[in-house]
């Protein structure tokens, strides 16, 4: 399945992702009814600079099949430690609370496109 970085609803684009907290986090993620991306980053990351336009983008192209939110590991350290983040950006998909993907170990632009592509098979695979 080969998945192309586009929207029909140009309006969509760039919509930022909510940010989670550990005080929310089990309402909003765990309990979500639909699947739900976690984007775990930290302002430091030079990475997670790169790649957080792109799940901007995503979060608005597929906001109708997936909720995509993001998590500060620097301040929301119980969270990082619970989930074991090794790296950042770290992306966890969540489907009624339990992890169905893990991604992370992001280098190059195509890791993205893979993971996007990896993402569009869990949620669209019958």
């Amino acid at each position: 399945m080969v998945v192309a970085w586009t929207t029909r609803d140009q309006s969509a684009r760039n919509m930022p992702m909510l940010a989670v907290n550990e005080d929310n986090f089990d309402n909003l993620v765990l309990q979500c009814p639909k699947p739900i991306l976690v984007y775990f980053g930290a302002p430091w990351c030079g990475l997670c600079h790169f790649v957080k336009p792109l799940l901007n983008h995503l979060h608005g192209e597929w906001q109708e099949q997936l909720v995509c939110v993001e998590v500060n590991a620097d301040v929301n350290l119980h969270l990082a430690n619970a989930y074991r983040l090794k790296n950042l950006p770290t992306l966890i998909l969540f489907n009624r609370g339990q992890v169905i993907q893990r991604l992370e170990d992001f280098r190059v632009r195509e890791d993205l496109h893979r993971i996007r592509e990896q993402i569009a098979v869990s949620l669209f695979s019958p």
